[in-house]
């Protein structure tokens, strides 16, 4: 495998709402919702914050090396757990939900980010340590959700009636799948490599979550990543108090009630607080708590607790109590000596919601760094974009208006009436001019003129459009079956595909590739181009188009 990559503004691409443009352009209008610029500068600032903050490191450290007893790892993944009981020892985060088989592309794009930079700030600012964290959100109750993947275009559902939290739930049945998945994969040149991770890290573990941090300490171990999976109840002893706060008193709820009505004024909001942010947890449940009357209910469960019986629950069994997305980041930050994370637009979205939270509880708020972006291209695909005269950053456009430009360039005839447009538009100018010496009245009259025949002949021209598109139609379906092949179901293939068929086609070789091209604090979409074997089943759809051509 070989690759060659280029860089372009997220906002080229028409998949990125204004909330994301505008924080990677550093907008006046989002500066007031978070702490750091996304640079050096503030890295070195987050370093200077998380110093006066007492994390209990000791803590963190011993529950990783109970956490990792048993599993087979590397001696970076080692050392990197023992640095972090060292006070100039710093993590740079990312975390994500234990979709099955990672679920999506970007899931391991935003893990090598995270990677790359505790690389590089090791090198740039070497008075301190950084180390990578992969923090597994596995308390997620969306299984519909995180219980599917897409492979080459098909959609595959784990088919389970567990209920609770995804992460809990047991990997039965779950071996269906993979026998389904190895029938297509096994044949590729890495194929049986990848089948032997995935059975190595579901077959025989006790739950969907232990599954997943086995797979991705497989997946990332030679790279020095720490996984945590934070579900525990000495960690979320640190959170009691704000678990108390949100229970009793809805302080969350509050404090991000009125950030939030701040930042609507210009953008969406992506994640509106409860009155109570805190969910209840445990065996196959995780399911909100409500307070009504003297009592506190568990949703859509016959669980009630008083004040008093919820304070002494949440006293013993601090681990039953679960923090939404509102509190979710909280958690993070008070239990990790974190300086930077890494998400995606929808994280980031939420995560300029709560700086004024952060700061109520006098956490270090971290720098907030938009995950990588990329798209793969193939070979055989740029060949054929290539052919087109077209250049992939062209396919962001929707197939008609890559149609229509093909057309008016490549047309024998002519199809755009520009030229004659501008000749109307000056012949009524003139007009006009002469108008206006004989009487101003005139004026209105001669620009209703003007505009009844700018629309007749802009309806003419997409009449001829239309008839010399029906000549294109080979073509039309190149760029179909092009567009399809980067953009699966009209989305970014980073969010709809899954990284087994890569790493099946190109084994480890895709992750390092990966690596060597993931920006660093640039903040850009990545475009790049794959060379290698070529994939089967794209070779057929565009041999399928060649032929039809």
């Amino acid at each position: 495998m070989d690759c060659t990559s280029t860089a372009i503004n997220y906002s080229q691409t028409g998949y990125y709402n204004q909330i994301v443009t505008d924080y990677v352009a550093g907008s006046d209008e989002l500066r007031s919702f978070y702490e750091h610029p996304v640079s050096e500068e503030g890295i070195r600032a987050a370093i200077a914050a998380r110093q006066n903050f007492p994390t209990d490191r000791a803590a963190l450290v011993g529950f990783l090396q109970k956490q990792y007893e048993g599993i087979p790892t590397s001696e970076s993944v080692k050392l990197n757990i023992s640095r972090i009981s060292n006070n100039n020892t710093f993590t740079i985060c990312t975390a994500h939900q234990p979709n099955i088989f990672t679920g999506y592309l970007y899931f391991i794009y935003k893990i090598i980010h995270v990677i790359k930079l505790a690389d590089h700030f090791r090198e740039t600012i070497p008075s301190y340590d950084f180390v990578p964290v992969f923090y597994l959100g596995n308390e997620d109750a969306d299984l519909e959700e995180l219980g599917k993947i897409f492979l080459n275009g098909e959609k595959l559902v784990w088919d389970t009636k567990q209920k609770g939290a995804v992460g809990r739930m047991k990997t039965t049945g779950i071996e269906k799948l993979i026998a389904r998945i190895d029938g297509e994969l096994s044949v590729q040149p890495h194929g049986k490599e990848l089948m032997q991770l995935i059975r190595n890290a579901y077959i025989g573990a006790s739950n969907i979550q232990e599954a997943t941090f086995r797979l991705v300490n497989e997946l990332f171990s030679s790279f020095g990543l720490v996984v945590l999976v934070p579900d525990d109840a000495a960690l979320k002893k640190k959170m009691e108090p704000v678990f108390k706060d949100d229970l009793l008193r809805h302080i969350p709820s509050q404090v991000v009630a009125e950030t939030t009505s701040r930042l609507a004024e210009n953008y969406k909001v992506q994640a509106n607080p409860r009155e109570i942010n805190t969910f209840y947890l445990r065996d196959d449940i995780r399911n909100r708590i409500e307070k009504k009357d003297d009592f506190f209910h568990v949703v859509d469960t016959d669980i009630k607790f008083t004040e008093q019986e919820l304070l002494k629950e949440l006293e013993l069994h601090p681990e039953r109590f679960s923090p939404n997305v509102i509190l979710r980041g909280l958690y993070q930050e008070m239990i990790m000596p974190n300086i930077a994370f890494v998400g995606g637009g929808g994280e980031l979205a939420y995560w300029l919601e709560l700086k004024d939270l952060f700061h109520h509880y006098k956490v270090p708020y971290p720098v907030q760094v938009l995950r990588n972006s990329f798209l793969l291209i193939e070979e055989q695909c740029e060949e054929r974009i290539a052919k087109l005269d077209f250049v992939p950053e062209d396919f962001f456009r929707e197939q008609r208006l890559l149609l229509d430009e093909l057309v008016k360039r490549d047309s024998a005839v002519q199809v755009h009436l520009t030229s004659e447009i501008r000749d109307t538009r000056a012949f009524y100018e003139h007009l006009r001019s002469i108008g206006t010496k004989v009487d101003n009245t005139l004026l209105t009259h001669i620009t209703a003129l003007e505009t009844r025949m700018i629309k007749q002949l802009q309806n003419l021209e997409k009449k001829l459009l239309r008839a010399e598109k029906r000549k294109f139609s080979d073509q039309s379906r190149q760029i179909e079956t092009i567009r399809k092949t980067l953009f699966p179901n009209n989305g970014l293939q980073e969010r709809v595909d899954n990284f087994m068929p890569w790493y099946a086609k190109y084994g480890a070789g895709f992750l390092n590739h990966i690596y060597d091209h993931s920006l660093l604090l640039d903040q850009k979409f990545i475009l790049c181009s794959v060379k290698g074997e070529k994939d089967p089943a794209t070779q057929r759809m565009l041999a399928t188009t060649i032929q039809k051509s």
